[in-house]
């Protein structure tokens, strides 16, 4: 199923490959804004739609937008496939995937109570050609994750909780986007992204066990900084409008190529979304978006990632997902900000088909800034 939904994204990528244009747009791809040449501004401010879609707008040829992204998230709770568990029910009937080795109790006994996640881009989008617009990315991020320990191999009394940390250098993002067709308000555009991995895969932290100790151990895969893998980022994404709105659609997707050094590699995803935007005044605009997302779960194993918790089970990672977005993008006229685009959208998940058992996603949030030259 997940070979299907990843044929037309592999098309995507042979066919630029062949094309021998290089690289384009990554998932954090950013919108652009501004004064331009006549002819681009008049059209431009009519591209108006979501701010956390990749792979939208393509910049005039010798000119520069510089871009700033933030990207929030939060997890909670239990669920196993579409079913949500309570925290007794999961240390005491789901099995621990390393039961049987020195010092593992049979059942999960570490329950997560909440994680969060922050990505912090500067880039850069430069257009290299009447068609042609490449970019760069560099990703800061930040995790925090709480899970509340069992005391023991079983039963349900509370030991206590913990927290654990990490942050750094992301995986670096490089690609370019191809304009394909363009006839008034319509237009159709290729992407190719690669990111390449820079970020750690190897973040320790101190967790508190069942039997009450405090070791430093190896993260869960959730929790490291970055996939370990160079990953294609291919996208085709079309977009219309009339009057003050604007609609489009884009197909995406994540193909990993090959292990990391530590024996495993992220599930591939592929995603699709539509989305429909409407210009209020010249200043703003608003926008909503659905998207469906498939992702596969993580193959290998890392040999030093273990214990009675969730997150360390590799079959416990991917899903499908339907979310909904709104989101709001400013182009103040005058004041501090002239000149400046300032974005903001907001997810909520509709549909959660876990795999394995995993907490849930409530809430992403992405904030963009971008200033062109």
């Amino acid at each position: 199923m997940l070979k299907r939904s990843l044929g037309a994204a592999l098309a995507c990528a042979g066919l630029l490959a062949s094309m021998a244009t290089a690289q384009t747009m990554t998932p954090m791809a950013m919108q652009a804004g501004g004064a331009m040449p006549h002819d681009h501004a008049r059209h431009h401010m009519h591209r108006h739609g979501p701010v956390g879609l990749s792979g939208r707008h393509q910049i005039p040829e010798g000119r520069m937008v510089l871009v700033y992204r933030a990207g929030a998230m939060a997890m909670s709770g239990i669920r196993a496939g579409t079913d949500d568990l309570d925290a007794a029910t999961l240390v005491t009937t789901v099995p621990n995937a390393f039961a049987g080795m020195p010092g593992q109790p049979p059942t999960i006994r570490m329950a997560p109570v909440e994680m969060t996640g922050e990505m912090h881009m500067l880039g850069a989008m430069y257009g290299a050609g009447a068609r042609l617009t490449v970019m760069g990315m560099l990703p800061y991020v930040k995790k925090s994750m709480t899970m509340r320990t069992y005391a023991g191999p079983t039963g349900t009394a509370v030991l206590g909780q913990s927290t654990t940390r990490s942050d750094g250098l992301g995986d670096i993002r490089v690609g370019a986007l191809w304009s394909l067709h363009e006839a008034g308000r319509s237009r159709t555009a290729l992407g190719l992204g690669l990111s390449l991995p820079t970020g750690s895969i190897s973040e320790t932290g101190q967790m508190l066990s069942p039997m009450g100790t405090t070791p430093t151990m190896r993260l869960a895969y959730s929790m490291q900084l970055g996939s370990g893998t160079y990953d294609l980022h291919p996208s085709l994404t079309w977009e219309a409008g009339r009057g003050a709105l604007n609609w489009g659609a884009q197909a995406r997707g994540i193909i990993r190529l090959g292990e990391n050094d530590e024996g495993y590699r992220h599930g591939h995803e592929a995603a699709v979304s539509g989305w429909l935007s409407y210009r209020a005044a010249p200043w703003i605009s608003y926008s909503g978006r659905l998207e469906y997302r498939h992702a596969g779960r993580i193959h290998g194993r890392d040999p030093r990632i273990m214990g009675p918790s969730l997150g360390a089970d590799p079959r416990n990672y991917g899903g499908r997902y339907v979310t909904l977005h709104a989101g709001a993008d400013l182009a103040p006229k005058k004041g501090l900000f002239k000149g400046h685009r300032i974005g903001v959208e907001l997810g909520v998940p509709l549909y959660q088909n876990l795999n394995g058992v995993q907490s849930k996603t409530d809430w992403t949030l992405a904030l963009a800034w971008r200033k062109p030259f």
